[in-house]
């Protein structure tokens, strides 16, 4: 598989194997290259670790890394992957080497530059999560069928808000729309009764990592 003959770099906290967690991939052996940094501090953040450290890769040293492993799917992450400048151009020589790419994007930041081959999940922030002052609401034009809203919850309040959301931006009439109890905050049987109460058209999804291995991503 061609390398990229690219001298640009990013600070990248880990590359590993494991089985994709959340979004409509959830189960599927995937290859995660979490970039380092953030600008949001979300209250259920379970990442925190990827803030700082990490260690400058090239474009080339990445994507030969992931050819170890021999995978169909690859998801950057991170952190917030978009607060490196060259995350665009990662995402876009990973798909030219035939992967099916997936971004987890905290919905703050611009997303124009991405690759449309790219599947983007984008977060909504929620209020209970201190940061829904940063969602980019000019993002939501720019997603695809393909591409992937979430939502993260963690009480009835976040749940009405986000119902509010979905119906002022006619979101579940465009988009994938993934509602997610926070970890360790909402019960997700409770989500899953408000669900169906309600009769809405979204996905339900728990994190499949912390069952299986009680952590993280990257256990």
């Amino acid at each position: 598989m061609p390398l990229s003959d690219s001298g640009a770099e990013l600070r990248i906290t880990e590359i590993f194997y494991s089985l994709q967690g959340e979004t409509s991939r959830i189960g599927l052996p995937t290859v995660f290259i979490r970039l380092t940094g953030c600008p949001l501090r979300c209250t259920y953040c379970d990442t925190s670790y990827a803030f700082t450290g990490g260690k400058n890769m090239s474009l080339a040293e990445i994507l030969g890394r992931v050819s170890e492993y021999l995978p169909r799917y690859v998801t950057v992450t991170g952190g917030e992957p978009l607060a490196q400048k060259n995350c665009p151009q990662l995402l876009r020589e990973l798909c030219d080497a035939g992967y099916q790419v997936s971004l987890e994007t905290g919905g703050a930041l611009d997303i124009s530059e991405v690759d449309d081959r790219v599947m983007r999940v984008v977060d909504i922030k929620t209020p209970a999560s201190g940061e829904s002052e940063r969602n980019r609401w000019e993002n939501l034009p720019l997603l695809n069928m393909h591409d992937e809203i979430k939502f993260v919850l963690c009480d009835e309040a976040d749940y009405r808000w986000a119902k509010k959301i979905m119906l002022q931006h006619q979101l579940v009439e465009k988009y994938q729309v993934l509602f997610s109890p926070a970890h360790g905050t909402l019960d997700a049987t409770r989500l899953a009764d408000w669900i169906l109460r309600d009769r809405l058209q979204v996905r339900l999804q728990v994190q499949l990592h912390k069952l299986l291995w009680n952590s993280a991503p990257g256990h």
